[in-house]
């Protein structure tokens, strides 16, 4: 079983960054792929970018050249860097992992203000 956590989440104004964070209660690089997925109010829960375990990453092209993925194996966290925001980004964020089950975070509000 792995629990997720995210945190960092706020109010911040277009053109703004935000980092968040999410705490892992096991080793991240023994989950086989992590990342983040974002549900707006209204619209379907929709995929932001994930990490595989050996570090490739896939990014939705709408957050290309804004976000960056990471991790710290000595914190077991997960970081999304988001640069340049954008009143369009605003939603729940959620951290997502899969090892052999996916698992969820609780999400974290992002509100980006024009």
């Amino acid at each position: 079983q792995v629990q997720l956590v995210e945190s960092g989440g706020g109010l911040v104004q277009a053109g703004g960054s935000l980092r968040l964070s999410c705490s892992a209660s096991a080793s991240i690089f023994s989950i086989n792929v992590m990342g983040w997925y974002r549900q707006a109010p209204g619209k379907q829960r929709e995929f932001v970018v994930s990490i595989t375990k050996g570090g490739s990453t896939n990014y939705v092209d709408s957050v290309k050249g804004r976000f960056t993925i990471s991790r710290d194996s000595a914190k077991n966290t997960m970081y999304l860097q988001m640069n340049s925001l954008k009143p369009e980004d605003t939603a729940v964020y959620y951290c997502w992992g899969r090892y052999g089950l996916d698992y969820w975070g609780q999400g974290t509000q992002v509100t980006v203000s024009s």
